[in-house]
């Protein structure tokens, strides 16, 4: 839930929240490095393996559009990209698929870095473009946090391990990107019903969401 403003959790999102949130699936999903890497990801139509590069991508991504030393905030930049497949997502970033699992927990592993250390060095005046807002080095840690939590969600549900974070750290990431979100619920549950991954007592399962990252939107 949103915490209180007197709570530790309602500090702001650091790149240390980034780099907890991936050192923490890594750790989650390393026991299943035998498993089949090519089922769905939990509720996804994407693989695992697709969801986790996915997901590197994400936090390179994020990194490169906060961290330019010309900053731009009129659209995402002309990386090039590719699908693993018609249905999968659009990435610049992949993993070597004959190195395994273990290859791409290692490329989730440096992308998450390079995120946390473009946070830790970018000043919080700094602008990048997205979507959802144009956003700062805080906004785009959030968005690093819960595209992590989320999405190790659907891959521990696709390998069948679980997978529970803090809830200080769901906490956090919920008060910076979600001010549409009930009070008084559990982070995590919160976190996961924001997201479309939950259901959430007294309120419908949401098929269609959204986060805030403008500065000062929360």
């Amino acid at each position: 839930m949103p915490a209180e403003p007197s709570s530790p959790a309602a500090g702001p999102v650091t790149a240390d929240d980034v780099a907890e949130a991936v050192l923490l699936t890594v750790a989650a999903l390393t026991p299943a490095l035998d498993a089949d890497w090519d089922v769905p990801a939990g509720g996804l139509t994407w693989t695992v393996w697709e969801t986790g590069e996915h997901l590197a991508d994400d936090l390179f991504w994020y990194a490169a559009h906060i961290g330019p030393l010309t900053p731009a905030v009129d659209g995402n930049l002309p990386f090039g990209s590719d699908r693993r497949s018609p249905t999968g997502p659009e990435n610049t970033v992949t993993a070597d698929r004959d190195a395994g699992p273990a290859a791409l927990l290692r490329v989730m592993d440096a992308c998450g870095g390079i995120l946390a250390a473009v946070v830790r060095a970018t000043p919080p005046t700094a602008r990048g473009y997205h979507v959802y807002d144009v956003s700062d080095p805080e906004g785009f840690a959030a968005m690093g946090v819960v595209e992590t939590l989320a999405h190790a969600h659907d891959m521990a549900t696709g390998l069948g391990v679980p997978f529970e974070p803090p809830a200080d750290l769901c906490a956090r990431a919920l008060r910076r990107l979600f001010p549409d979100v009930p009070g008084g619920t559990e982070p995590w549950p919160t976190l996961l019903w924001a997201t479309g991954r939950g259901d959430l007592e007294g309120r419908e399962r949401r098929t269609q969401w959204r986060w805030y990252g403008a500065p000062g939107a929360t």
